[in-house]
C-alpha cells in the first residue's frame, strides 16, 4: 500500500470514527430533552390530580367564587391536553393560565378564614406549591436540555451528520408576557 493510500486510509478511519462519536452525542443530547420533558410531564400528572381536590375543598364553600374555579378548571383542562400532544407551545401558555388561577385561589381564599384553616385546604395547597416549585426548577432543565441540543445541531461539523441523521430542534417551554409581569398586589387582594 503507499503512503497516500495509507494516508486516505486514516483520514477516512478518522472521519468514521468523528461521525460515530457525534452521532452518539447527539443521540445522548436528544435523550436527555426527552428525559427533561418526561420530567416535567410527572410533575404536571401529579398536580392535574392534585387540582380537582383543590377545587372541590373550595366549592364547599358556597360563596367562594365560581368564576376563578371555572378559570383553574379550564386551565387544568388546557395543560392536560398540550401535556398529551407534547404541544411545548401550547403548554407554556396554558400553565401561565393556570398558575393565575391558583394565584386568585390561595389570594381569594384570604377572605374565607374557614377555608384557610381547613386542614385539608392547607396540605394541597402546600402540596399544589410544592409541585409548582418543582415544575419551575425542571422547566429550567427542560430549557438547558434543548438549548445544548439546539446548539450542538447547528455547529459545524456536527451540523452535517444532524442533517444527514434527521435531527431536530426542540421549543424551548417560553412563558407568556403576564407570567413574567410583576405582580399587582393591589388588585390582587382588591385594596
Amino acid at each position: 500500500m503507499s503512503i497516500s493510500g495509507a494516508l486516505l486510509s486514516g483520514i477516512a478511519v478518522l472521519a468514521l470514527l468523528y461521525t460515530v462519536v457525534a452521532y452518539n452525542g447527539l443521540v445522548r443530547l436528544k435523550h436527555n430533552v426527552a428525559r427533561a420533558w418526561a420530567n416535567i410531564d410527572v410533575l404536571l400528572k401529579q398536580r392535574h390530580d392534585e387540582l380537582p381536590k383543590l377545587v372541590e375543598v373550595c366549592r364547599q364553600y358556597k360563596q367562594f367564587e365560581a368564576t376563578t374555579l371555572a378559570r383553574v378548571t379550564e386551565a387544568r383542562a388546557r395543560v392536560a391536553a398540550a401535556r398529551e400532544q407534547h404541544d411545548v407551545a401550547a403548554l407554556g401558555a396554558a400553565e401561565s393560565a393556570l398558575r393565575s388561577g391558583l394565584g386568585q385561589i390561595f389570594a381569594v381564599a384570604e377572605a374565607y378564614p374557614e377555608l384557610k384553616a381547613n386542614e385539608h385546604f392547607m396540605q394541597l395547597q402546600a402540596r399544589i406549591t410544592a409541585l409548582e416549585n418543582s415544575i419551575a426548577d425542571r422547566r429550567e432543565l427542560y430549557n438547558e436540555a434543548v438549548n445544548v441540543n439546539n446548539v450542538r445541531i447547528e455547529q459545524f461539523p456536527d451540523l452535517v451528520i444532524a442533517r444527514l441523521f434527521q435531527f431536530m430542534a426542540h421549543p424551548l417551554l417560553e412563558f407568556s408576557n403576564a407570567e413574567k409581569a410583576d405582580i399587582d398586589l393591589k388588585a390582587l387582594f382588591g385594596n
